[in-house]
């Protein structure tokens, strides 16, 4: 299964895929979408827009997990990932790719145990559990990853529950 992790932002989103195997997971490709900081909203959310479908269309994920809009005490910020997140939502949905969604807290407990975790912890946790060394890595796309492993950590919960009854 490819699972495919976006961490939305108008300056930058980050991205991550990974491949579960009967391994394990190992990481396929990650790294982050910028966009010029002088264009205007539409020209971001352009740039952004081709940019995902661009990785849908290389890669052919089984799933995307967009990280969950959570309350921002600055508006602006709030309203422009929100527009980010309306972008990559559609992108999916004309690449004909189905998406979850994870909030930070339950990403950061599924990958790190502790749902206050900082940035730096959950880099950390991704290369450990990926083997790599996530110190080059941006944020974003450490972010990105964490929120692939989130998702297969909840389907391998939901298939041990089924397995179980």
């Amino acid at each position: 299964m490819k699972v495919l992790g976006i961490d939305p932002g108008i300056a930058t989103t980050g991205y991550g895929l990974i491949v579960k195997q009967r391994e394990g997971m190992s990481v396929v490709t990650f790294g982050s979408i910028n966009t010029p900081a002088n264009s205007s909203i539409a020209s971001r959310l352009g740039v952004l827009y081709s940019r995902i479908q661009a990785i849908l269309r290389d890669y052919h994920p089984d799933v995307a997990v967009i990280e969950e809009l959570f309350f921002n005490t600055n508006l602006k910020t709030a309203v422009e990932v929100g527009e980010a997140r309306g972008v990559i939502i559609l992108a999916c949905s004309h690449a004909g790719i189905r998406y979850e969604e994870y909030t930070p807290l339950q990403v950061k407990q599924a990958v790190v145990g502790n749902g206050n975790a900082s940035k730096e912890q959950v880099a950390y946790m991704v290369g450990a559990l990926l083997g790599f060394d996530s110190k080059g890595a941006s944020h974003h796309a450490c972010d990105a990853l964490a929120l692939a492993i989130c998702h297969l950590s909840h389907m391998n919960l939901k298939e041990e529950v089924r397995s179980s009854e």
